[in-house]
Order: structure tokens, then C-alpha cells, then sequence
């Protein structure tokens, strides 16, 4: 797994999410588990993968039932980015009926998602194979999962980009309108931010590509391009900015993307079109009180 530089994974805002991820399910209360002869009575749980997987989020899935009890025990033999086997036990938690019952669907839905975003980052990573290009993701997550999502990219061996409009310049096709152009939208940005910080123009055709390249852009995107375009543009920068490319990337023509010569390929589908990955959780013994 590749270092998360973004926000902790259990942030104040991780932490929200949980909490609203339970209110949400728990409403005024649970009414089954809340009418078990003895819920306070301790047992044990077995998070068990129903496919082949990518495993990411087992922080997450271990808050998640501290909420309920901060003393359970979580036991597994994996880490984050690990491969997992259908069949394979995930975790063993040992806590209260009442945690085990009222925690479940919640860790599992944390689990699920970010675990299946992992496992369809990973696909496309083998896709690329040694190719030099970065393949990074985008803004496209569902709103308040932003970390979660990011860190899950990560996991399945991709790399981010943006965290979010604060730590980045990214001048895209509205921006340019708004400022009146690229060359005008490079010079007021330039005398604005620090010296410090890159400047990525978006552009959609070879003449945009030159202007761009004029005006001394730091990163070039190049937005829904021709392969052939794509060839030219890079010829054209040849060097002298970075090279992205985005907008209609899949599996399928990620390695002629790669062969381009372009730096960085970005994909959002790493995380828009993930599924849910099969895991669940059965409870193998309930432990009479001492």
C-alpha cells in the first residue's frame, strides 16, 4: 500500500461519519436486539469475504464497533491492501450480542465500500503494468466520504490528486471563461499564490496545449483528446510541463494512453464506479456471562 498523505484516517471528520453512519441505521433504537433475553452477554464475531478481494477499512470497521464498546476485541491476521480469498476470516471480534447485532451492517457498509474501491484500483493497476505514467483519481466521491474514498485509492496501489480545491491550482475550462483566457488566467494566478505552488491548466485541443505551454503552466491536462492528440500534445510540450491526460480513460485503453509518453493518467471511475465487494459477519458463539 502506498503512503496516505492526506487527512489521519480516523480525522474529526471520519469520526462524524461514523457516528452519523449509526445514528442513521439506529434511529430511536434497535428493537430486535434491544429485546434479546440477556444483550449485555458476550460473544464472538467472524467477518468472513465472500470473494476475492482487496481489504481496506478494517480501521474503520474496528471504530465503528467501539462505538458501542471500547473494549472489544479485534483480531486479524491482515492488513489494509492485503489480497483476500473468498472464504478467508477478515477478523474476529469478540463484544457484547448487542455490539456484535447493532454494529455489524455498519462496519460491513464501511468495509464493503472502501474494499471494493481497492479492488477496482487494483484492477486497473495490473491493466497499466510497468508502465512509467501515475495513475491518480479525481474529486468525483461521494460528498463527506473524501478521505475514506482517497485512502481507499491508495490502498489499491493508485495515487490521489487534489484532496480538494485547497491544496492545488487546477484552472479547467470554466475558470478560463471566467478569467478571459488561459494566458490571463496563468498571469493573475501566478500573482497571487506562492511561488511555491504548481499551476495545472486544463485544455481540450492543440491550440489550447500551446497556449498553455506559453504561458508556462506547470501541469497540462489534456481533457478528452484524441489518441493521436494526445501524441502531438506531447511532442509539442516535449518536456517542458508535466502531462496529464483524462476524460474517457478505462481499462481497455489505459496501456495506449501509457504509450503516449503522458506523466499522469487520471481516472475517476476509480471511485464512481466501484461496487460494493461481498463481505459479511457471523456470530460463531454466544459466551455465557461469568
Amino acid at each position: 500500500m502506498k503512503p496516505f498523505h492526506g487527512s489521519s484516517l480516523l480525522s474529526q471528520s471520519t469520526e462524524h461519519l461514523i457516528d452519523l453512519a449509526i445514528a442513521e441505521d439506529i434511529g430511536s433504537g434497535d428493537i430486535t436486539t434491544d429485546h434479546l433475553p440477556d444483550p449485555a452477554a458476550k460473544g464472538r464475531g467472524e467477518i468472513i469475504a465472500k470473494e476475492s478481494i482487496v481489504i481496506a477499512g478494517l480501521d474503520i470497521a474496528k471504530r465503528t464497533f467501539e462505538k458501542f464498546e471500547p473494549d472489544i476485541g479485534f483480531v486479524s491476521r491482515f492488513q489494509d491492501g492485503d489480497n483476500i480469498q473468498s472464504g478467508d476470516v477478515i477478523a474476529g471480534i469478540t463484544a457484547s450480542l448487542r455490539t456484535l447485532l447493532i454494529g455489524e451492517r455498519t462496519a460491513l457498509n464501511f468495509l464493503q465500500r472502501l474494499s471494493g474501491i481497492a479492488t477496482n484500483v487494483s484492477g486497473y493497476v495490473k491493466e497499466l503494468g510497468n508502465a512509467k505514467a501515475r495513475l491518480v483519481d479525481t474529486r468525483k466521491t461521494v460528498p463527506g466520504w473524501r478521505v475514506l474514498d482517497k485512502y481507499a485509492v491508495r490502498v489499491g496501489g493508485a495515487y490521489n490528486h487534489r484532496m480538494g480545491l485547497y491544496d492545488g491550482v487546477l484552472i479547467k475550462d470554466n475558470h478560463i471563461e471566467a478569467f478571459g483566457g488561459i494566458p490571463k488566467a496563468v498571469e493573475y494566478i501566478r500573482k497571487q499564490v506562492s511561488h511555491l505552488i504548481k499551476i495545472e491548466i486544463e485544455t481540450s485541443d492543440l491550440n489550447e496545449v500551446g497556449q498553455a505551454l506559453e504561458a508556462g503552466a506547470d501541469v497540462i491536462m489534456l481533457d478528452n483528446m484524441e489518441i493521436e492528440d494526445i501524441r502531438s500534445a506531447v511532442d509539442l510540450i516535449n518536456g517542458k510541463a508535466v502531462v496529464e491526460v483524462s476524460g474517457r480513460v478505462c481499462k481497455g485503453n489505459l496501456k495506449r494512453l501509457a504509450e503516449t509518453g503522458v506523466d499522469i493518467i487520471s481516472v475517476g471511475a476509480l471511485i464512481h464506479a466501484a461496487s460494493f465487494v461481498d463481505i459479511s459477519m457471523r456470530i460463531t458463539s454466544a459466551l455465557s456471562q461469568k
